[in-house]
């Protein structure tokens, strides 16, 4: 697989002039967690983050991104982002509101811009990845150069354990 093709969140950090780079992954779908992908690429889970899309009560939709071990804290996600309540939103939902489907969201290119939020957990680290915006390919790229590309807040927005 050395003709890795460019997705479009790889065209919107080129012309940002951010460096990343794309790692292919094996998928399999009947596994599209986080661990599964950090074993693929013999990473740290902690340093493979999801993308999860909420509800907020108040003000619609926002974006959390989150270590793959970890889970967003409902009420935490939904302080950060100026609501009550907030919750996952449904997953028939994703691709009409993202673009995205389920293990390939990214932060980068959705449909529209939304409130985002990083865990801040993110910045213990040289780089994250972040899906590439389609399954069986990783973003890995500097945390900060993220967070600043995307205007992303960061915030504790994990379960505590």
């Amino acid at each position: 697989m050395a003709n890795i093709s460019k997705t479009n969140v790889a065209r919107l950090l080129d012309k940002a002039k951010i460096e990343y780079s794309l790692i292919p992954y094996e998928v399999d779908e009947s596994d599209l967690g986080a661990q599964h992908i950090a074993d693929q690429l013999g990473e740290n889970i902690r340093q493979v983050f999801k993308t999860l899309v909420l509800h907020g009560d108040r003000n619609g939709y926002f974006v959390c991104v989150v270590p793959g071990d970890d889970e967003v804290d409902l009420k935490k996600a939904a302080k950060v982002s100026g609501n009550k309540k907030a919750e996952m939103i449904p997953l028939k939902e994703l691709l009409p509101v993202t673009g995205y489907i389920r293990g390939g969201c990214c932060p980068i290119g959705m449909k529209k811009t939304f409130p985002t939020f990083f865990d801040s957990s993110c910045n213990l680290h040289d780089y994250i990845y972040v899906s590439a915006g389609v399954r069986g390919l990783q973003l890995r790229i500097n945390p900060q150069a993220l967070v600043g590309y995307v205007r992303a807040s960061l915030a504790d927005l994990t379960i505590d354990k």
